[in-house]
Formats: C-alpha cells, sequence, structure tokens
C-alpha cells in the first residue's frame, strides 16, 4: 500500500486535458452504444414475433461467428478476457477490430435466439475507444485509468445507470479494491455516455417501486437470509459458467464442432421450452415480473441453464441482463414464502444474483437506486452485501483478481 503522503497530486493541465478526453470518450462511447442498443432492440423484437423462424438457424450462425474469431478476430478473440489482461499489463492494446466483430457476432446471436446479455458488449466496445485515446493521446496517466473510463461509458451509455457504472468500471478489475485514480474521468464519461445515449432515443429500463419494507428483526432476518439465497445463485451461475466452459474445452476442442453440437442441443431446448421464451436478453422476463404477469416457478433456472450454455459454447454478448432476469424471476417466486411485496424482493433479486456472479459490491446496491428508486435502500444494501459475501471463488470474470 502507498502512503497517502507519498501519493503525487495530477497537475492541473493535465486535470484539464483528462477531462476533455473523458468527455470525448463519453460521446463516442454513447453513439456507439446507441447504435448498437437500438438494432439489438429491433431485432430482439423480430424474433420475438418470428421465434421459430429464426431459432433453427442457430446453429449455423454459431459457425460464422467461430470462423469471423477465428479468421479476424487475433486478440479481439479474447473478449471481455482481454480488458482483464490490459489492466494486469499483460496485453497492452485493445485491437478496434473488437468494435465491429462483437457488435456484429452479438446481434447475430440475438437474432437467432441466443440466451445472451449484452453489457460485455458496451463495456468492451468502451474499453476499445478508452485504449485507442490512451494511445493518441500523450499524457501522465495509466492506460488503466483510461480502460476504466471507456468502460463505465460503455456500461452507462447502455443502461443508463451512470453512478453504478462508474463504480462497477472501478472495482471489477480487483476484488475488494477501488481504482480511485480513474473515478474522476470515470464520472465524467459515465454521465457524458448517458446523456448522449439518452438524448438520441435510445431506452432505458426503470420501475418505480412504490413499496417499502420497513425494518424489524424479523424482516432483517428474511433479508439476510433472501441476500445468501440470491448470493448462493448467483454462485451457480459463476460456477456453472466456468466448469461448463472448462467441459466443452475438454471434450470438443474443435470450436466450431463445440459450437454446432451444443447449438442443436441449445436450439432444441428453446424450441420446446415455450417457443423461445428464454431466448435473447430475458427483458421479457423482467418486464413480467414487474408487471404482475406470470411467471413459473422454474423461469429462473431455465434462463440460467440456458444462458451458461450460450456463452459457453461461444455466442458473444454478455451475462448482466440474463443474471437480471434471473434474479428479478426468483425474487417473484420468492416473495410470497417471505411474506414480501413481489415487486420488492424482485428488485432485490434483480441487483443481488449480479452482485455475486459477478463479485462487485457498490455497483450493484447503485442500480438498485438507479433503476428502482431509493424506497428500499436500506434493503438493497443490506441483501447486497450478504449476497457478495456469499461468493469468493467464482466470478463470471475468469481473470478477475483479488486482494482478500
Amino acid at each position: 500500500m502507498i502512503p497517502i503522503r507519498d501519493l503525487k497530486a495530477i497537475k492541473i493541465k493535465v486535470l484539464v486535458q483528462l477531462f476533455i478526453v473523458a468527455l470525448l470518450i463519453g460521446i463516442v462511447v454513447g453513439v456507439i452504444d446507441t447504435v448498437f442498443g437500438r438494432v439489438l432492440l429491433v431485432l430482439t423484437s423480430t424474433r420475438d414475433h418470428n421465434p421459430l423462424v429464426f431459432l433453427p438457424f442457430l446453429p449455423i450462425i454459431g459457425l460464422l461467428i467461430v470462423y469471423s474469431y477465428q479468421h479476424y478476430g487475433g486478440l479481439a478473440s479474447k473478449g471481455m478476457g482481454l480488458l482483464f489482461q490490459v489492466s494486469q499489463n499483460k496485453e497492452k492494446t485493445i485491437p478496434k477490430r473488437l468494435i465491429p466483430l462483437v457488435m456484429l457476432s452479438t446481434w447475430a446471436t440475438h437474432l437467432f435466439g441466443g440466451s445472451a446479455g449484452r453489457e460485455g458488449v458496451a463495456v468492451q466496445l468502451g474499453a476499445t475507444i478508452g485504449s485507442w485515446f490512451h494511445q493518441k493521446w500523450p499524457n501522465q496517466v495509466s492506460s488503466k485509468v483510461l480502460l476504466v473510463t471507456g468502460m463505465a461509458a460503455g456500461f452507462a451509455g447502455l443502461f443508463q445507470t451512470p453512478i453504478a457504472a462508474v463504480f462497477f468500471a472501478c472495482e471489477v478489475f480487483i476484488l475488494g479494491q477501488i481504482e480511485i485514480q480513474a473515478l474522476f474521468p470515470a464520472i465524467i464519461a459515465s454521465f457524458t455516455s448517458s446523456f448522449v445515449s439518452h438524448q438520441l432515443g435510445l431506452e432505458k429500463f426503470s420501475v418505480f417501486v412504490s413499496k417499502s419494507v420497513n425494518l424489524s428483526p424479523i424482516i432483517f432476518v428474511k433479508l439476510i437470509i433472501l441476500g445468501f439465497i440470491f448470493g448462493l445463485v448467483g454462485n451457480l451461475f459463476a460456477f456453472s459458467l466456468a466448469r461448463l466452459k472448462k467441459f466443452w474445452s475438454t471434450q470438443l476442442v474443435n470450436p466450431y464442432k463445440r459450437i454446432f453440437i451444443g447449438a442443436l442441443f441449445l436450439t432444441a431446448l428453446l424450441i420446446i421450452l415455450y417457443q423461445g421464451r428464454y431466448a435473447g436478453l430475458g427483458t421479457n422476463l423482467i418486464s413480467q415480473s414487474f408487471s404482475h404477469s406470470h411467471i413459473n416457478p422454474y423461469d429462473w433456472c431455465l434462463k440460467l441453464f440456458l444462458t451458461v450454455l450460450t456463452i459457453s459454447i461461444g455466442y458473444q454478448g454478455g451475462e448482466v441482463t440474463p443474471l437480471f432476469a434471473i434474479g428479478a424471476t426468483l425474487g417473484v417466486t420468492l416473495a410470497p414464502i417471505f411474506g414480501l411485496p413481489v415487486e420488492v424482493v424482485a428488485s432485490l433479486g434483480y441487483i443481488a444474483v449480479f452482485s455475486s456472479a459477478t463479485n462487485t459490491f457498490l455497483a450493484p446496491i447503485f442500480i438498485g437506486v438507479e433503476v428502482f428508486g431509493n424506497s428500499n435502500i436500506l434493503a438493497y444494501f443490506l441483501v447486497v452485501s450478504f449476497a457478495y459475501l456469499t461468493n469468493r471463488n467464482y466470478s463470471i470474470y475468469a481473470d478477475q483478481e483479488s486482494l482478500l
């Protein structure tokens, strides 16, 4: 640890330059996020209206995705892992080709029904832009600062939760540590990107949860138990993803065979299980969780399994939005058991499963506030705290380091 007295202050000139660069990163990433997000919404809607037209072609699209990354990907094929390696100085740069590759492959994954997310794409897009600015701008700050800045902008532009985005980018690399040096530019880039994407018409998901829980000894215990349950489910997701990736890599070394054979099984399940109910992001399940629509008690489990299967065999996207869906639907199932309002427990599951699976603490709490309002902030804090404490050994980010 470096004593405070030994830390060097950043010069005003550099600070001004950093502000300008962060502003530019926020604008550029906000525009790219908007293009990515709006196209993704159109493709998702198209698939939802014609699931049986698109789902059967998922294995073929998988082969095209693998071919693209094998022949044109280079370092970009490492995906989120590359961001961690750059932050650890194991790699120096993120190739610009990552942007079209990850966008096109993720659009294809979703159009043809893969159960995947989108945050991984947004974060990679932002990190690539941040890395590019570091190469072009002679500066006195580390490459990691602009890497984190870009990641915050990517997350914020897509989800329009700028505070959560800042903390996610600052705490995701190393468990137990926040990149304080990146806080200033990350804030500028995050809020700028969120503003730009909103002005350009990208939708934000938010539900105001008016009901709140009043803390009492019994409610306190219930929230702790819920935190542990959500934490275990998040841990199960990360554990299953790691094990299934290892299984596929040893049993089917050839990536073409892996994605094609795996996709045949995946496609069959997606069609049999309600003709695409568990395809794509899972936003349909999230909307149903907060609109008093019917949620099956096994929805969370099937979404978990199909997302793990989709990502492990090589499809692109992310895990966060499916994690939100898993947590929300599990919350709906648990709410009557615990005698708590459905929308409250759904919101708790939404953020707590994400917390456990990503090993992040502050970001999920602020997601709760920015998406659902602050009526249950104490409950958010308690449930996320115990979900976070539940998981230590696994993360959806395999290269995440720990100081604990």
